[in-house]
């Protein structure tokens, strides 16, 4: 049986400064957050990815990962280099840093572009690997994972021992097959990002509404060794009281596991 321990995407709160994230977590009593590189801890920005590692840790805080909206395959012709990136989660403290597999969605990828991708994947592990951290792939829309079999063909096609993948429920499936896609990705999961939206993502509901859906998820989760976090990410409103009822329902979910 692994560990779960709940945490925050930071990105779920744009508005607030990263000392306001870090001070709203703690009043969740939550135990990480995931960092997003597009606002809280900018690529490149050292001296600041390092003063919010600091201020994560003196709350009593873990950094849960790197939030790097880095585009494995793309990014690079963007002026956005892998390297730049590794040194701001090096500075942050960060034991995983997260990716997206390009810009493409699966079914309008070829062969080319899937290979492309690929080689990239594994270049960037091998980087990361040399620092002691990890890479994990966004389980995401309008990329190589956003279909079962496309994300399980890019993990078994990457075969880098430092490659990973996060997992959250396909919007607008059922249970059956949001929880088919869990298990797919379920060897090289790492943590998972914790929503309730239905049947889209312009409907988001309270994640007490979604217990039948994320107390199965959750159980199959803990059956897997090591330790991860589950990291709420959005809430109804971008509410704070939002949040933090969710973090009441996802704390109370987990105990139930224990």
């Amino acid at each position: 049986m692994g560990k779960i321990r709940p945490g925050l995407v930071s990105i779920t709160f744009r508005q607030l400064s990263a000392q306001g994230v870090v001070d709203l977590v703690r009043q969740a009593g939550f135990a990480g957050i995931e960092w997003g590189g597009d606002l809280h801890v900018p690529h490149g920005n050292l001296e600041e990815a390092g003063r919010v590692a600091a201020m994560t840790t003196a709350a009593g805080l873990e950094v849960a990962a790197y939030g790097s909206y880095y585009r494995v395959g793309n990014s690079e012709n963007d002026g956005l280099s892998f390297e730049n990136v590794l040194k701001t989660a090096v500075a942050l403290n960060a034991p995983l840093i997260r990716v997206w597999a390009g810009i493409h969605a699966s079914q309008q990828a070829d062969s080319s572009y899937r290979k492309w991708v690929t080689e990239e994947c594994r270049r960037v592990s091998g980087l990361a690997l040399e620092r002691g951290i990890q890479v994990a792939c966004e389980y995401h829309g309008g990329t190589l994972t956003d279909k079962n079999n496309s994300a399980i063909q890019l993990m078994r096609e990457v075969n880098h021992p430092n490659f990973y993948s996060l997992w959250q429920p396909p919007n607008g499936f059922g249970l059956s097959v949001c929880q088919e896609s869990l298990d797919g990705i379920y060897p090289w999961l790492t943590n998972v990002h914790v929503f309730h939206w239905w049947p889209d993502a312009s409907k988001r509901l309270p994640l007490l509404d979604g217990r039948e859906r994320w107390v199965p998820y959750l159980k199959r989760i803990a059956e897997k060794e090591g330790d991860r976090f589950a990291l709420l990410e959005f809430v109804t409103g971008d509410d704070l009281e939002a949040f933090l009822r969710d973090a009441e329902t996802l704390k109370t979910w987990l105990a139930e596991l224990a």
